[in-house]
């Protein structure tokens, strides 16, 4: 089913008003089938479309078909104040039917104290309800206040494949009245599980033996759109927590308000465990940040953040997880860091002796990056700042390996004092890491205007002068020179290639790769395989399943992208 289809399905057999404006009112429908096997169907439906139900208090609960291959899901299904709590398929519809729920989608209770957790046998991801996303299934969300919670002890199984990808997007999308670059149509994701979060108290070292809570503390911080019947908590001791499978998940046109005016992430990861497998995730298209990571230690494999107009990844409370292959592309006029990443919660609150102690214990953020290229504007101005590269700030410890940071395409002709810098490190402790190894920046090559904020560090007089004595390097990119990172319009810096009708975002080998007309210095000779960035031809884990990068259809006939990525 292609968009145009599917729109004339939505508007002919949803109730809806104004659809020819593009407005569209969903009439919510729920299925019940009673105890006395009575079933009560709101507003119509197939009784042969298998939607999603679930069986409370001797109930079959269900959503209503349309008649025309899609699903509708009401308050009275799932949403505040009635939390799904028990295990719940969500199948794949066929001819790219979607469901489409006009409420939030809240998994398992919030549970505020570690009693009440106790009391409900709640102590692990796989403690509470699942919910399970067959591959191929569409969600869809009907207004700007809906969002989905995955709660502590409850996991979701979203078990895409590159054929099959799991999409979680806005009616609006669905429809076909949205832009490519719209953002807010609908909240986005929050995932909680029981990792550690810099913002409770423990005793021992972390990752040894003792670790733990301080006794007679709690930790249950209060997630991103928390409030009254949002409400949802993270954190614990146990870094090891599964939060279950995001693999091949897509989720677009996130980073609306929600009730207590939090601007949504794509998805917020808070305390989310490293038995958590996020594999070939793409966030399309959000006003706040791409991914942003509370605490935890959860791993991504393959991530792809595309029109984020925020932070693309945002690192915060101890996060010390692992980010293998990642491709970030902002928006020509819009979006802020690629990386920020920050060691410490709440860190201009906290004294210098618990800022040390944090440190010391291993309780600050330490991610490991490997593989990552930055597309980044090279305009000025936006939603949130300029576009920029990579800030680390606050006590983080990070290793970045093998990486590209560009914004060089359309670069302005002369430089400024507001052109888009590659690389700042602010605040003494994150600058005492870069000077004592615990920060580490391996293989990484920068073309920016301005290549570093200016920061001293150490005896170095800037972020720059730091990263080449490590071996980094950085392209000239002033007065219009090295404008265009790639081998078919650039001669003096060759990063990236284009093929025919492949946008420009595949990393060339490191051994024909130029910087200023010339091979790239020994030093950054690759950590790890033969180039240095995110995906290459060789290595194309975007192929199939991503949305706004590659030309064409997928298997229902819908378009891959709305437009052309904006430095082709």
């Amino acid at each position: 089913m292609n968009r145009t289809q599917l729109f004339t399905v939505v508007c002919s057999a949803m109730a809806l008003t104004a659809c020819e404006s593009g407005d569209v009112n969903i009439n919510p429908q729920t299925t019940v089938t009673d105890s006395n096997n009575t079933t009560i169907i709101g507003g119509g439906g197939d009784p042969n479309q298998e939607c999603a139900s679930y069986v409370r208090d001797g109930q079959t609960i269900s959503g209503t078909a349309d008649g025309n291959g899609n699903c509708t899901y009401g308050p009275a299904f799932v949403g505040p104040k009635n939390n799904l709590t028990v295990d719940l398929l969500i199948p794949a519809l066929p001819d790219g039917g979607v469901h489409i729920f006009t409420s939030s989608l809240f998994v398992g209770n919030t549970y505020r104290t570690q009693q009440e957790l106790m009391d409900a046998g709640i102590m692990a991801g796989g403690d509470g309800p699942t919910l399970t996303v067959e591959a191929g299934a569409t969600l869809a969300f009907q207004t700007n206040s809906d969002f989905v919670i995955i709660n502590r002890g409850s996991q979701i199984l979203a078990n895409g494949t590159a054929e099959a990808p799991i999409t979680f997007t806005s009616v609006s999308d669905i429809n076909g009245t949205v832009l490519p670059e719209d953002v807010q149509q609908w909240g986005g994701m929050v995932i909680n599980g029981f990792g550690v979060s810099n913002k409770c108290s423990y005793v021992g070292v972390r990752g040894e033996a003792g670790f733990a809570l301080e006794p007679g503390t709690e930790c249950s911080i209060e997630a991103e759109g928390s409030v009254g019947d949002d409400e949802s908590q993270y954190g614990g001791d146990n870094d090891a927590d599964d939060s279950g499978i995001l693999r091949y998940v897509r989720v677009k046109h996130t980073g609306a308000q929600v009730a207590n005016g939090d601007e949504l992430n794509g998805i917020s990861f808070g305390g989310v465990g490293s038995a958590t497998v996020v594999e070939n995730l793409q966030v399309y298209s959000t006003y706040d940040d791409g991914i942003e990571m509370f605490g935890g230690s959860v791993n991504f494999t393959n991530f792809v953040g595309v029109y984020v107009r925020d932070d693309s990844i945002d690192i915060d409370e101890g996060y010390n997880g692992t980010i293998t292959n990642a491709l970030v592309i902002q928006q020509e006029n819009d979006g802020d860091h690629c990386i920020e990443a920050d060691g410490i919660g709440s860190y201009s609150g906290l004294d210098q002796p618990t800022k040390d102690d944090i440190i010391a214990r291993g309780l600050n953020s330490a991610p490991t990056i490997n593989n990552l290229t930055c597309i980044v504007s090279a305009n000025e101005g936006g939603t949130h700042s300029d576009g920029s590269g990579w800030r680390l700030r606050e006590g983080i410890h990070p290793v970045i390996n093998d990486a590209l940071l560009i914004s060089s395409f359309g670069a302005n002709d002369t430089t400024s004092a507001d052109d888009n810098y590659c690389l700042r490190i602010d605040s003494t402790e994150t600058q005492d890491a870069a000077i004592a190894g615990d920060l580490q920046l391996n293989s990484v090559i920068f073309s920016c205007q301005e290549p570093a904020r200016g920061n001293a560090i150490g005896a170095f007089p800037d972020e720059q002068a730091w990263a080449e004595d490590a071996g980094n390097q950085f392209a000239t990119v002033a007065d219009g020179v090295a404008t265009d990172p790639t081998a078919a319009a650039d001669t003096g810096l060759q990063l990236l290639e284009v093929s025919g009708m492949t946008p420009p975002i595949y990393s060339i080998s490191w051994a024909t790769s130029l910087v200023d007309d010339v091979a790239p210095i020994a030093t950054t000779t690759p950590v790890g395989g033969d180039f240095l960035g995110g995906v290459a031809a060789a290595n194309d884990w975007l192929a199939g399943w991503t949305y706004g990068i590659f030309d064409g259809v997928d298997a229902n006939g819908n378009a891959t992208r709305g437009q052309p990525l904006w430095f082709e």
